[in-house]
Parts: C-alpha cells; structure tokens; sequence
C-alpha cells in the first residue's frame, strides 16, 4: 500500500442562471438587492450556470465581480457563446472562440468550473465541423491564454489575458438531434476529454447517458413538461440514484446510452447537475434543494 487514499468525487447540484424576476420574494427573500442574487444562490448551492455569456459576451468586470460574489469553494459552469454554436454552426470559429475566452473568464480564477457548448435541435452531426472544434478547444488555461491573444481589435480595452496559474479546462457538448447518435461521435468525444451532456427535456430530444469523460454534466429541463413543471419525488430519487452511480464510477442500468459497448474506465467522477425548469412553477432552485437533500450534501 502507498498510503494514498482515492480522491472524493465531488457532486455539485444548482441552478442555470439566476436572474430570474419571479423568484423575488419567492426564493429569494423579499426585499433582496438585485445585486446580492449571486450571493444569496452561492450560499445555497455550490455551482451555477452562468446564462449571459450564451447570449453575449460579457466584460472583465462582470467576470471578477462574480468571482468575488461566490465563496472559495464555488464553481461556475460557464456557457459558450450561441454565436458559435447557433449562428455560426461551427464555421470560421476561431476569432470567436478567441474573443470568448479573451472577454474575461480567466477573472473566475479557480472558480471556473466546466464550459458548457448547447448545440439547437435542428443541428446534424457534421464530423468534420466537430472535429475542427474540438481540436480548437483549449483543454488548460495557458493554452486559452494563447487562442485569446487573437482576439478582434474591437476587444482591446475590454478584454483580460491574465491567469493567476495554469489549470485544466473542462468541456462539456450539448447535442439534441438524433443524427448524433454514432459511435463516430462518441469516439470524438471520448478522444478529445469532452463530456457529453446528459439533457432531460421532457421527450423533446433523446437523453443520451454515455459517459465520454471523467466527469459528468447533467441539465434536467423538466421530465413531463418543457420548462414548466417541478421534478417530483420519483424523478428525484431516480436523479439521485443515476449521480450516486456516476460519482462512483458506474454506469446506471437505466438510461440509453448510444453505444452500450464502450464502457467507461472505473473511477470516481465529479458530477455536475443543473436544474432549468424556470419559466413558469419557479421550481429550479427547490427541485435542487431537494435533490440536493436526498444525496445528503449541504450545498
């Protein structure tokens, strides 16, 4: 024996985005500044998606101010830009995937948890596209460092190259058409450490459960109805059961996989859950809470 004890998985279970007017006096307490909604979400959970970056790119100082929101053992999952991934569709995405990384997101320091790419539903599988994607992915700080510098000159002024050391980044691939279900994919995924995305989405679009990397993302946007309803306690205890077995280094019995032959290494893996059934019953952030409960973890 060498004395060395495995590593703890860690699970994070939380909510996508935060800045949602209806949870005012409902989740979060009446009477809370606006400003103090990140603060309040970061005491309750231990990640949290960060929705802007999807829609825009953000500035150094909503980065840092972000990083000194949330507490030194909080992770933010960050979403890439839906120009890349929806307008675009992978084309001629260098400069892009360069100004993304140089807008600010080295200001999360070691908060920065994985980068979450969401594909539309209406977007095949094109090998050659995903390739050239993946293969551009930086898969540690220093190397997005490097990809950032060949930002457009339009971000001079408002873009931030720093990182305090260098780190690992961790990818995670949101897919919804069927076409992707290849072993051509898998092995792409598998290849490149990018985690496929395991997105409940109320029968709208397969929910693939292959494990393609050493950690495991979940988004559960509602098992009965798209956005609008709660998870009840079946759904949750199932949930907790599928994490409990990732975490272990299983493979739950349960759920489709596109290619049950290829089996993961055996090892302990992070997991990371988010909740965005937001819209209507507001239950994201007590359907978290709840999961949360039944894995026995505090935040």
């Amino acid at each position: 024996m060498n004395g060395r004890h495995p590593r703890q998985p860690q699970i994070h279970v939380g909510v996508s985005g935060w800045r949602y007017a209806p949870w005012r006096g409902v989740f979060y307490p009446a009477g809370l500044p606006h400003d103090s909604e990140l603060a309040y979400v970061a005491s309750a959970f231990s990640s949290v998606e960060i929705n802007g970056s999807f829609y825009s790119l953000q500035r150094p100082t909503s980065w840092a101010e972000w990083y000194r929101s949330a507490p030194s053992d909080f992770e933010f999952a960050v979403k890439g830009p839906r120009y890349i991934t929806h307008m675009l569709k992978l084309r001629r995405i260098e400069q892009p995937l360069a100004n993304f990384f140089a807008s600010g997101i080295f200001n999360l320091r070691e908060k920065l948890g994985p980068i979450l790419w969401q594909f539309p539903a209406n977007f095949p599988f094109d090998v050659t596209r995903f390739e050239n994607f993946a293969a551009l992915l930086p898969k540690r700080l220093s190397s997005a460092v490097t990809l950032a510098r060949a930002h457009s000159a339009f971000m001079r002024g408002r873009s931030a190259l720093a990182i305090d050391c260098d780190r690992r980044l961790r990818h995670a691939v949101e897919v919804r058409h069927q076409s992707f279900a290849c072993e051509k994919f898998l092995r792409l995924l598998k290849n490149h450490d990018l985690a496929l995305v395991i997105s409940e989405g109320a029968g709208r679009w397969p929910m693939w459960q292959d494990v393609t990397a050493d950690f495991v993302y979940l988004r559960l946007h509602g098992d009965r109805e798209l956005y609008r309803t709660g998870y009840g306690n079946a759904a949750l205890e199932r949930w907790a059961r599928r994490i409990r077995t990732f975490a272990s280094g299983a493979v739950p019995a349960d759920g489709a996989r596109i290619l049950p032959r290829m089996r993961p290494a055996r090892q302990a893996r992070d997991v990371y859950c988010y909740f965005d059934n937001t819209d209507f019953k507001l239950r994201a952030p007590f359907d978290a809470r709840t999961l949360m409960e039944k894995l026995k973890i505090d935040r």
